[in-house]
């Protein structure tokens, strides 16, 4: 298997290098060494208060986050309203798509199909593209403050994702929660945590691997199972003497219980164990420990998925309210920030939607990409003068568990309104495992990253040795 270095070490390192620009500058008070003369300042270090890209009469929409609704937002605001001038900020120079990704990790994908480069999708559909990091949002001024200058807008759409609530485990310990992070991270929030996943299963040579599944609501629900399934393959594939042991919060598999549980006893029965109610007490990654209310695990390595929450930017911006259970508080139907109608949050990061059992979007893609759509036609509909119609999100989940031959799982939601006005959902899962989802699984990716990417992005097909007949 190869390591696409080049996609990944570019995110890397640009992430660090923008945490650098964040730094104090030596001369603007920090101390001076004796008989050193300091060199005035370089004009790219130190210029965080500095203006970018001067506002002019064209309305602004200001997108911070460049996942997949933030570039959906971006591509249809373009088409919607071609008068507005659009940013998009992210601190990665490349989107990486996760959906898919379980595939990468295992060998059955390229990288390179699912690694996009920013600067050229924003040329091929008419966007602006800043590569930076989002330290601050004064939604009372409309500005944005990046780690390289500040941005005005007239509009902001706040596309957070997730972060990992590590305070749920390990309180105020950050050398415990550093060590779970870099030495098992989970890779549903940050892109360079794909390639230590990658690296650390090429050398895993055997034992006990253990994966914690977080609490609901979290990122892509059916995921982590997929992920499963296909570690368990990749060990069956190369006869690799390891098991795989699954902590989950939730009482049984959800969704597509019955297709995953199939998939465990007739595919994996000697390579994956599901525990259900395994609530997480207290992890001890120094000594490969874990406590659960189903008993204790130690393990050999570990996929350590703590609970998520909304992004750290929807909590810079002040969006995440003290009864919101660690979410961004929006309008469950136009997704504007309360008590804002110029700033939207859209994606994972947002609040229950609804006071029904289900309460929550699926965190996923899918979801991002639906909500990405709303936001800009709500945008381009009120900058018209119109009052924008309600409108809904729908959900599509693929989830492939077996590379030879290729097979995967389907589950769809569909979503309106009850009597009573409150928003419902009707799920269906598809638990017969084929080969025709399989192959739905990559058109549905060809057709999301043609929107995303315009036709820049390569078709997505699996290796051939992998491909469906």
């Amino acid at each position: 298997m190869t390591l696409d270095r080049r996609h990944f070490i570019a995110g890397i390192a640009g992430s660090a290098a923008l945490g650098g620009c964040a730094t104090s500058p030596s001369g603007s008070g920090a101390p001076s060494v004796a008989g050193l003369q300091a060199a005035p300042m370089p004009a790219f270090i130190g210029q965080s208060t500095q203006k970018l890209m001067p506002k002019g009469k064209a309305p602004r929409v200001v997108i911070c986050g460049g996942g997949w609704g933030g570039l959906t937002t971006a591509a249809n605001l373009r088409k919607l309203a071609p008068q507005v001038e659009v940013v998009l900020i992210d601190r990665n120079p490349n989107f990486f798509s996760s959906p898919l990704s379980n595939m990468w990790l295992v060998g059955m994908l390229d990288g390179e199909l699912l690694s996009h480069d920013y600067q050229r999708a924003s040329q091929q559909l008419g966007w602006h593209f800043v590569q930076a990091e989002v330290e601050g949002v004064d939604r009372a001024q409309r500005r944005v403050t990046t780690s390289i200058g500040t941005l005005d807008y007239d509009w902001l759409v706040l596309a957070p994702g997730i972060r990992y609530n590590y305070e749920a485990w390990f309180g105020n310990d950050r050398r415990a929660a550093d060590a779970a992070r870099q030495r098992f991270p989970s890779a549903y929030a940050s892109n360079s945590e794909f390639l230590t996943i990658k690296r650390s299963l090429q050398a895993f040579k055997g034992g006990e691997l253990v994966m914690t599944l977080p609490p609901p609501p979290q990122r892509c629900p059916p995921s982590p199972y997929e992920r499963a399934c296909l570690i368990g393959w990749y060990m069956k594939t190369n006869k690799i003497k390891g098991h795989i042991t699954i902590l989950d919060h939730k009482p049984a598999i959800m969704p597509i219980g019955g297709g995953y549980k199939a998939a465990f006893e007739q595919l994996y029965k000697d390579y994956i164990t599901y525990v259900p109610n395994a609530h997480v007490q207290e992890v001890d990654p120094f000594n490969k420990r874990i406590r659960t209310a189903a008993g204790d695990q130690k393990f050999d390595h570990a996929i350590l998925m703590a609970p998520h929450q909304a992004g750290d930017l929807a909590w810079l911006a002040g969006t995440v309210g003290a009864n919101s259970n660690g979410w961004a508080e929006v309008d469950q139907l136009t997704m504007q920030v309360a008590g804002d109608e110029r700033a939207f949050v859209i994606g994972d990061a947002i609040q229950a939607v609804s006071s029904l059992p289900f309460r929550y979007y699926p965190k996923s893609a899918h979801i991002a990409n639906r909500l990405g759509r709303i936001v800009a036609y709500q945008i381009s509909e009120r900058l018209a003068g119109r009052t924008p119609e309600i409108r809904l999100p729908d959900n599509l989940c693929y989830m492939v568990v077996s590379g030879s031959p290729g097979e995967a799982l389907n589950v769809q939601f569909d979503y309106d309104f009850d009597a009573e006005g409150r928003v419902r959902q009707v799920q269906r899962d598809f638990n017969e495992r084929t080969v025709s989802l399989y192959k739905d699984d990559f058109r549905w990716a060809d057709f999301m990253f043609t929107e995303l990417f315009g036709g820049i992005a390569p078709p997505v097909l699996p290796y051939p040795q992998y491909r469906a007949a």
